[in-house]
C-alpha cells in the first residue's frame, strides 16, 4: 500500500463518518474559515458547524491514520480503528472545550482506543514480517524523478520503517506522535498519560536508536 492508498483508507473512513446520520452534523451557525485554528474548528462543529469537521478532517486524517497504523502495523485494523477514532470525535463534541491543542485531545483519542485493542489482544502486534505492514507506508516517488534516487529514497523509508517497527511500543508512540503532529513532550505526556520525564525518555531512546540504525546511510 504506498501513499495513494493510505489516503484512500483515509477516505473511507471519512465515509465512514459521513454516515454516522443527522445527529453527526447540526444546521452551521456560522461558517468556519479554511484557515481557523483547530481549536476554533472544533468549536465550532460543536456549535453547529458541519463545514468545520470537514477541514479538521482533511487536515488530520492523514497523521491519524498513519500513528494508528505505525502502532497496529495491520491496515485493515488501522482502518477499522481510524473509523472509531472519528466517530468518538463525532460523539464527543458537545462536550469540548478548549484545555489543550486539538492535535493532543484529537491523539488522546486514537490513544484510547489502540489502548483498548492492545488490551483485548494481549499487546499482540502484527509480525515484523507483515507484508502489508511494511508496504503500507512506503512513500512513491515523485513523477519524473530520477529512478536511481527513487530507489535510494524508498529504500531509506524501508529503513527507517523498519528501524521504527522494532523499536518498543512506547518510544515508537512517542516519536510516532512528534512527527506527525508536531507535539512537544508535555504534549506526548498528555496524549499517553505518562509523566513528561517518562515522555522525554521515550522520545530520547527511540531517536537515539533511529539515528544509531541509520549511521550506514551518512
Amino acid at each position: 500500500m504506498g501513499a495513494t492508498a493510505e489516503w484512500s483508507a483515509a477516505d473511507a473512513g471519512y465515509a465512514g463518518c459521513r454516515s454516522a446520520g443527522p445527529s453527526a452534523y447540526w444546521r452551521p451557525v456560522k461558517a468556519a474559515a479554511p484557515d481557523d485554528s483547530d481549536e476554533a474548528l472544533m468549536l465550532a462543529y460543536r456549535d453547529g458547524d458541519a463545514g468545520a469537521f470537514d477541514v479538521l478532517y482533511a487536515r488530520h486524517r492523514g497523521g491519524t491514520y498513519r500513528y494508528l497504523l505505525r502502532q497496529c502495523r495491520n491496515a485493515a485494523l488501522a482502518e477499522e480503528m481510524f473509523q472509531d477514532v472519528w466517530m468518538n470525535l463525532i460523539r464527543a463534541r458537545a462536550g469540548y472545550t478548549v484545555q489543550a491543542r486539538f492535535t493532543t485531545w484529537l491523539y488522546r483519542i486514537a490513544h484510547n482506543r489502540l489502548m483498548d485493542h492492545f488490551r483485548r489482544h494481549d499487546g499482540d502486534a502484527v509480525s515484523l514480517d507483515d507484508e502489508n505492514a511494511a508496504s503500507a507506508a512506503e512513500p512513491e516517488a515523485p513523477r519524473g524523478a530520477d529512478p536511481a534516487v527513487g530507489v535510494e529514497s524508498r529504500a531509506l523509508a524501508a529503513q527507517l520503517l523498519n528501524l521504527l517497527g522494532r523499536l518498543p511500543a512506547e518510544q515508537r508512540e512517542a516519536f510516532v506522535l512528534q512527527q506527525e503532529s508536531g507535539m512537544s513532550v508535555e504534549e506526548i505526556a498528555e496524549t499517553t498519560g505518562v509523566t513528561r520525564e517518562t515522555a522525554k525518555s521515550r522520545l530520547r531512546y527511540a531517536l537515539a536508536k533511529l539515528r544509531e540504525g541509520m549511521q550506514s546511510w551518512r
